[in-house]
């Protein structure tokens, strides 16, 4: 079932209860209200979403022990061609951007965990780990995490399909060795200057994003159709999902791809855990049948990605 939203300046909800359980017996309810709901903003809550708390719980607690730890030793697992391991903050600035024109880096440090299932692509490789003795549990913390929100993303890709009257495994060729992208991220507190973000707004290169938000708040969406920005404001028990490019591109722009950006003005400390569902390397995207007259060109996912990762990382521009 899907909540209306109370007023036009609120992201909608979603009730995905039964989804990990029995995705058939929910998927046609379901598709609907995707539709409506990602037509209209592009992004949503999650409830009922399947996720355990705890599993949240010790993901949060060993990325703020991972992150506490002095520069040297999370610079130990400096970020590497394949996109993994850790970045510091002021490394990437999203030049790419068609939002709006990134002038300063972006205001955060985060720590990257890419596929482990090879998909003949660039970023194929190991992601990197701080030793045990030194944050222990981190890497259970995030396996344990990383595994749960894979299987809610796979189930939501079948639902998306059949939203866009396609059938259930229209995209299970695309995802068969799909490309993810796991980010602990932590926002220091910054300051209220003129073109400074945690995150620069933008949109997200490729299907869908499941992100966990912290209590603290920062997240700001802009809809379809507005000049304004307004607020994600945490909802416990949730996660925010967000169509990438590549969803906008299948679906021909029914499900825009939602400008985003993040201000930590709160004074606090923010953490949030983004999981990136991603097509394969090789995939090829282009509008599916039966929404219209194409208004996207077909575009290679991975040459697609790579082209953004080369422009808004600095540690690719020196290597």
């Amino acid at each position: 079932m899907t909540l209306d939203r109370p007023n036009a300046d609120e992201i909608p909800l979603i009730n995905v209860q039964g989804l990990s359980e029995d995705p058939c017996q929910v998927e046609d309810t379901l598709a609907q209200a995707f539709r409506q709901t990602l037509t209209a903003s592009g992004f949503a809550y999650l409830t009922g979403h399947g996720i355990d708390k705890t599993l949240e719980d010790r993901l949060r607690d060993a990325s703020r022990r991972f992150f506490d730890q002095p520069a040297e030793a999370k610079q130990h697992l400096a970020i590497d061609a394949t996109h993994r391991g850790y970045m510091a903050p002021n490394s990437s600035t999203i030049v790419t951007s068609s939002i709006e024109v990134a002038t300063k880096p972006n205001q955060s440090e985060s720590i990257l965990f890419l596929h482990d299932e090879p998909n003949g692509g660039p970023l194929d490789g190991d992601n990197q780990w701080p030793d045990e003795a030194a944050v222990p549990g981190f890497r259970a913390a995030v396996d344990d995490y990383r595994c749960a929100v894979e299987r809610l993303a796979r189930n939501l890709t079948r639902i998306l399909a059949v939203s866009l009257d396609q059938p259930r495994d229209c995209f299970e060729g695309a995802f068969a060795t799909p490309t993810t992208w796991f980010r602990l991220l932590h926002y220091p507190p910054q300051k209220p200057e003129a073109d400074l973000f945690g995150s620069a707004p933008h949109t997200d290169y490729g299907f869908i994003t499941l992100l966990a938000q912290d209590a603290i708040g920062g997240l700001e969406v802009r809809p379809k159709d507005r000049e304004d920005w307004i607020p994600a404001t945490p909802i416990p028990g949730t996660l925010v999902l967000n169509v990438g490019d590549m969803l906008e591109r299948w679906s021909n722009g029914l499900y825009p791809s939602t400008p985003h950006r993040v201000r930590n003005l709160s004074g606090k400390e923010r953490d949030s855990n983004p999981y990136f569902f991603d097509p394969g390397m090789a995939a090829e995207v282009a509008p599916l049948p039966g929404l219209g007259a194409p208004k996207f060109e077909a575009v290679n996912f991975g040459r697609y990605v790579m082209e953004r990762l080369d422009k808004n990382y600095a540690y690719r521009s020196e290597a």
